[in-house]
């Protein structure tokens, strides 16, 4: 099955590549746009590619421009579906090919964005906020700087700041809720459960919402508006294959590795 790309949608893709390079420019700099753009690109290009590899039918990825005055100057990226997903296998590797791309290009970029980066003592910085740590990056900053953004400020530069970013939307994508890269991937894995973990997760995230970050209450309305369904495929009853099962396995390990209780501190 083909995916025919007409000129005018071309164009569209194109004019919405260039529209976000402008606005991620604006907001952090050239460097900063340039790596926020790659990390995006890899995460909607392996959604993409995997979709061509197991014969569905997908766009090119939209990116959404936002207004410099948000942190990173977009709304991200995406692509859509036009055609059925035929089988759990097939639905949890396009769910999760996005999320490890996109933590695949990380990584490099927020270990070189690091040694750029300044540290300052806790005591010396004058900060009105700050940006949460996850796992991954608190392990990062100690091979690579010897501090932990626990013990020091961390003055990120762009780059760095952009893989923070790409880092903190692969975990926003894996939260195991809807129609997000995690809800597919639990749709996949757990075919019985996948309503009562998207529900679990949801709940969990208001006391995070009420103690770290109110930007989670953002997202469980936004979440709520879509809607815990999960389309239906072709075929429910194709069972998934260890290897399928490594790959959910893998994702949700990603989850763990970047997920911030409290991306923003004030």
């Amino acid at each position: 099955m083909r995916n025919e790309i007409s000129i005018r949608q071309l164009s569209l893709h194109l004019f919405l590549l260039i529209a976000t390079l402008f606005t991620t420019f604006l907001a952090g700099g050239f460097a900063f746009g340039v790596t926020l753009i790659i990390i995006l690109g890899a995460h909607e290009m392996g959604h993409y590619f995997m979709t061509r590899k197991r014969g569905v039918r997908a766009t090119l990825p939209y990116f959404i421009p936002a207004p410099p005055i948000f942190i990173a100057g977009t709304f991200g990226a995406f692509i859509k579906m036009k055609s059925p997903i035929p089988n759990r296998r097939v639905l949890l590797e396009i769910g999760a090919a996005g999320p490890i791309a996109g933590f695949v290009v990380c990584i490099p970029a927020l270990i070189y964005g690091l040694t750029l980066s300044e540290v300052k003592e806790l005591p010396l910085a004058q900060m009105d906020f700050s940006f949460g740590s996850s796992i991954i990056l608190s392990l990062l900053t100690n091979m690579v700087l010897g501090v932990t953004p626990e013990n020091a400020d961390i003055l990120l530069h762009p780059i760095a700041f952009a893989g923070w970013l790409g880092l903190f939307i692969t975990a926003l994508n894996l939260l195991p809720i809807g129609q997000l890269d995690g809800g597919h991937i639990v749709y996949a894995l757990f075919e019985n459960f996948h309503k009562v973990i998207s529900i679990i997760a949801i709940i969990v995230l208001i006391p995070l919402g009420y103690y770290y970050w109110y930007g989670w209450f953002v997202w469980v309305i936004i979440i709520g508006l879509f809607g815990f369904r999960h389309p239906k495929l072709l075929d429910e009853d194709i069972p998934l294959t260890n290897k399928e099962r490594i790959i959910g396995w893998v994702s949700f390990a990603i989850f763990v590795l970047t997920f911030i209780p409290a991306p923003i501190t004030f």
